[in-house]
């Protein structure tokens, strides 16, 4: 395997990631999406996720593919941003034919952003607004970082953020994954330093700061997080791609299989105060054997690990910040 060219989730051709960001309330929204509709499906393993549509991703039920994905910050309001990238689909005449009528299948998960720091004393929900902004600029070449779903984020000891990584595999098949990052557990081994996600890390692409020497590391430092802000906002939010021809049944698995880079990256991950979902899709652009779902899945993982880990590298600084960067605790 090697890394994509661009080194993010739009390695995978034709997807297009699209940013919207507020400052002042310090939260956003980030949207996947494509010239043509892709096969999803999900699988949560957090304890208190957020999300809408996702029933509809099962691999039974009768939806087959959907025109984009929605990761936002603002909690159960944030949900409302699926709401505007549906309307901006159905302008553009995009959507699930049912007679006449086109009706936009939005599916989305949200991350607890409400007690960062952010003015949340907003009279009208901004969410939508901020899903059709972010609908709207929709790149091969994302920003990452403290931008879109990851502009609020926190980890239990310093900033999250928008993080994305990709592989391709020898078959020539692509895989991406684009991470906000945003857990009640720990990015980085006690002292700060190194990321759990080390060992996966590819040409310093988050720091370069190595594997921590030491053994015995079973949990991390006291949660700065939960010291700040009184009560943890959590949940990691993830979407693996692939060009791969997968069916919904095939990206369902890769879901669960991906599961293992936030488990690989965070520590503890997983917990009954996370909202933690991958969403898996695949554009299907290459055939594969029935074989390739155990490389891809694999190869997922990987993507998500080290996503996570440059999530939290690029996070920067901001007015009003309850806790630091990373870069800000080691330059």
């Amino acid at each position: 395997m090697r890394r994509g060219e661009k080194n993010l989730i739009t390695d995978v051709a034709g997807l297009r990631v699209g940013n919207a960001s507020d400052a002042q309330l310090k939260s956003g929204v980030t949207v996947v999406t494509a010239d043509a509709p892709f096969v999803v499906s999900c699988h949560v393993m957090g304890g208190a996720p957020g999300t809408r549509e996702t029933d509809l991703l099962a691999p039974d039920k009768s939806v087959q593919a959907v025109d984009a994905i929605v990761l936002s910050g603002g909690s159960a309001f944030g949900l409302d941003a699926c709401s505007g990238v549906a309307e901006s689909l159905r302008a553009a005449g995009r959507g699930f034919a049912v007679g006449a009528a086109l009706v936009p299948i939005v599916p989305g998960a949200i991350l607890f952003d409400l007690l960062n720091g952010g003015d949340k004393a907003w009279t009208t929900n901004p969410y939508a607004d901020l899903g059709r902004a972010a609908w709207a600029q929709a790149t091969a070449t994302p920003d990452l970082g403290s931008v879109g779903a990851g502009t609020g984020a926190t980890c239990a000891r310093q900033k999250g953020g928008l993080g994305s990584a990709s592989l391709v595999l020898e078959s020539g098949v692509t895989v991406g994954a684009l991470v906000a990052a945003n857990p009640v557990g720990s990015v980085t081994t006690p002292g700060g330093r190194h990321f759990w996600a080390a060992p996966f890390e590819i040409d310093g692409e988050f720091g370069g700061a190595g594997v921590d020497p030491r053994s015995g590391l079973i949990l991390s430092e006291p949660s700065r997080k939960l010291e700040a802000m009184g009560k943890a906002g959590n949940t990691t939010l993830c979407i693996v791609a692939t060009d791969a021809r997968l069916s919904k049944a095939q990206c369902h698995r890769i879901s669960i299989m991906a599961h293992d880079g936030i488990a690989r990256a965070i520590v503890p991950a997983h917990t009954p105060h996370d909202g933690d979902i991958v969403f898996a899709l695949s554009t299907g652009e290459i055939c594969v054997s029935g074989d390739a779902v155990s490389d891809i899945g694999t190869a997922a993982a990987h993507c998500v690990a080290r996503a996570i880990g440059r999530a939290v590298y690029l996070a920067r600084p901001a007015a009003q910040d309850m806790l630091t960067t990373w870069s800000q605790e080691n330059h």
